[in-house]
């Protein structure tokens, strides 16, 4: 009988887990190989990990502040509509929804699949349709655990978060033994700049940025947080740097074990560099990046449903994804909308494909949200935040956005240009069906068929259903008196 909504549940340390638990996932674990394949040389991929991390912090730092200034959950969405205005917004939620997140949720499940198989058929790569069955299964235990409990859901990213940092313990300690030893011979002409190619240089940033993504989770779960305003700058901070420090010590543990070709060989780094480094844990670390992955789907589900339900709520999404379970309290209907493109994307998709794929339009749109960030400081002077960066920190993170962005176009210009016509599609959907208003008879329209579907098909269905129930009783009667004549 009390009123429905989403509980505030997310505490400081569930906010952290939530943060590291969704930055520290595949994209450790698969990006090294495009970041050096894209960059040339093992010095200036260093270069590029510590630079994404600048840049990451940059952009958590921003929507720390954003999400101080704006008090809805919703993450990019809401603050696209907050401070640019209902047709950015509507775009990006298209993007996000036929784009970027099935497309990224695809990449981390198939990751998940790869590392789980990887020991079973070592030194052999596993089979690929095996490795899109095992990424199917876990995204839809992941799917059905979201839909059962957010209590849960945050249970589960807490302790997956302290496997996550295992891992990387696990890759991190060997790795520095060696380095210790004297093992730098791959450290060896570092720079090489025959191998530079610049025009690639925005796919090593799109793989990078792939590792680090997840900063900005707690902005689409806001109005769950328990003390915003204090909690979502300090887990922002704390996390960031937390994964700055551990992917930066993570590339040069692979870097010592692993020569560049090597790297460059491997379907998966970590496994490699276990079967390289510390064979007695050949079995154990594939297996823990596979549940790293598992947390990253669980906390990409967990926010990503949140977007949809406030979409619906604001009236540019259809209203049954704003619905919530009665007794459960998480948005079910949203939460199992991604079910079909994720599974269509998995099976036909790879990864590297996906991921400049969907890359172009997730960082299009998070740099027009901070750049929104400095036309709500424009336009509301008077508003003090209680969280505030310098005026540097949002410009420069939209001009490195958008000039990447730009660069792509000419790095990868087929799977850019599919991700750039994915958003276009969206301005006839939003000024046939959102901007333009009803006309009287088709809200008529529309409320009696919403009538008939709520109110008389059901008890169609249910009428049918007992008419078909006493036809098979007579069948079965008949059947019977058959046998027993016979």
């Amino acid at each position: 009988e009390d009123a429905i909504f989403l509980r505030k549940k997310i505490t400081l340390l569930r906010a952290f887990s939530l943060l590291i638990g969704s930055m520290v996932g595949s994209g450790i674990f698969i990006s090294p190989k495009g970041v050096l394949k894209n960059s040339g040389s093992v010095g200036f991929s260093l270069v590029i990990w510590f630079s994404c991390g600048l840049l990451s912090m940059f952009g958590a730092l921003c929507y720390a502040e954003l999400g101080t200034r704006i008090t809805k959950s919703g993450g990019h969405y809401i603050y696209i509509l907050e401070t640019l205005g209902p047709l950015p917004s509507f775009l990006f939620l298209w993007a996000e929804f036929f784009a970027i997140r099935p497309a990224n949720s695809a990449v981390v499940s198939l990751a998940f699949g790869r590392y789980l198989l990887e020991p079973f058929f070592a030194p052999c790569a596993a089979p690929v349709p095996a490795v899109k069955l095992v990424s199917l299964l876990g995204y839809y235990m992941v799917l059905t655990l979201n839909s059962w409990s957010v209590t849960w859901s945050a249970r589960l990213q807490t302790a997956l978060s302290v496997v996550k940092l295992l891992a990387l313990a696990l890759i991190i300690v060997p790795g520095m033994m060696l380095l210790a030893q004297g093992h730098t011979e791959n450290f060896q002409d570092a720079f090489d700049r025959q191998s530079l190619v610049l025009d690639k240089l925005p796919l090593a940033f799109y793989a990078g940025m792939f590792a680090y993504s997840g900063w900005f989770q707690t902005s689409f779960v806001r109005e769950e947080l328990v003390k915003p305003e204090r909690n979502i700058p300090l887990a922002v901070i704390v996390s960031v740097i937390t994964v700055i420090v551990g992917y930066m010590l993570t590339n040069v543990s692979y870097y010592t074990v692993l020569g560049t070709q090597d790297v460059l060989a491997s379907p998966a780094v970590a496994v490699s560099f276990v079967q390289r480094a510390f064979k007695s844990l050949i079995s154990v670390v594939p297996v823990l990046v596979a549940l790293s992955c598992f947390g990253t789907m669980n906390g990409g589900i967990f926010t990503f449903s949140r977007t949809l339900f406030v979409a619906s709520r604001e009236g540019q999404w259809p209203p049954l994804f704003s619905m919530i379970h009665i007794r459960r309290h998480t948005p079910l209907p949203a939460v199992m909308l991604m079910f079909p493109l994720v599974t269509a994307m998995v099976c036909i998709g790879d990864i590297y494909h996906l991921l400049n794929f969907f890359s172009f339009s997730r960082w299009l749109f998070i740099g027009l949200a901070t750049l929104g960030l400095i036309v709500h400081r424009h336009r509301h002077p008077e508003l003090h935040s209680p969280f505030q960066v310098p005026l540097f920190v949002p410009v420069s993170f939209t001009i490195i956005c958008l000039f990447t962005v730009a660069m792509s176009f000419y790095s990868d210009p087929v799977n850019i240009s599919i991700g750039c016509t994915m958003v276009l599609s969206g301005f006839p959907v939003y000024y046939l069906i959102i901007h333009k208003q009803m006309s009287d008879r088709c809200r008529n329209l529309f409320s009696i068929s919403q009538d008939f579907l709520w109110t008389k098909l059901p008890s169609f269905f249910s009428t049918l259903s007992d008419y078909l129930t006493h036809k098979l009783q007579l069948l079965l009667e008949v059947v019977q008196q058959e046998i027993k004549t016979y």
